[in-house]
């Protein structure tokens, strides 16, 4: 092989090699990633708070916080609210998968505050990273810490590899369905909740 040919074997081989770091990034697994900066243009959720019923309502006027107690906290916020569907969207603040689908989320929860409660777990994260992060992305419902990542034995939920993921619990607080890894669209979130928080079909 001459060196022509050489080096244009070692370009191609360099691409490859950072097609497939790219990938892996995206995953996130463990690294932060770049998901750029969306979501810091949050939806006006005021009105919409204002149509909740009471136990949604109390929910949600903890909005945009990363609230006290850790994951014991969260499975008392998610008693509090039997009688309602849930959607527990299980972030980090480094990770940016999550951030891509923020908006999203950001989106849907203002469409559904009056019969579905949202509630976010923030895994393996820094406190003031989540309370950052959440301050310039505001939702309109609470997030607990999970440091440790409890969140599945807490619910029973098999969680396989990083963030994010997203649970969807029935009236009755029985856990449905796991959706594991960022959503594709919003447009497929969406689906989601219709099928498994609402039970459309």
């Amino acid at each position: 092989m001459n060196s022509e040919n050489r080096r244009r074997a070692t370009t191609t081989t360099a691409a490859v090699l950072l097609a497939v770091l790219a990938i892996a990034l995206a995953a996130c697994g463990g690294d932060s990633g770049d998901g750029g900066d969306p979501g810091s243009d949050a939806p006006d959720y005021g009105p919409a708070v204002a149509k909740a019923p009471g136990k949604l309502k109390e929910l949600y006027a903890q909005g945009g916080v990363l609230a006290p107690g850790g994951i014991d906290a969260f499975t008392e916020q998610l008693d509090s609210v039997r009688g309602y569907p849930v959607v527990v969207n299980n972030w980090a603040s480094w990770c940016g998968p999550c951030r891509t689908e923020w908006p999203w989320f950001q989106d849907a929860a203002k469409a559904n505050l009056d019969r579905v409660a949202f509630i976010g777990v923030d895994g393996q994260d820094e406190d003031a990273a989540a309370e950052t992060f959440l301050d310039g992305h505001p939702v309109p419902y609470p997030s607990f810490a999970d440091p440790d990542k409890d969140l599945g034995n807490a619910v029973g939920a098999t969680l396989v590899g990083g963030f994010p993921n997203t649970l969807y619990f029935d009236r009755n607080g029985e856990l449905v369905y796991t959706h594991q890894g960022v959503y594709e669209d919003q447009a497929a979130l969406e689906a989601d909740i219709r099928k498994y928080a609402l039970g459309e079909s």
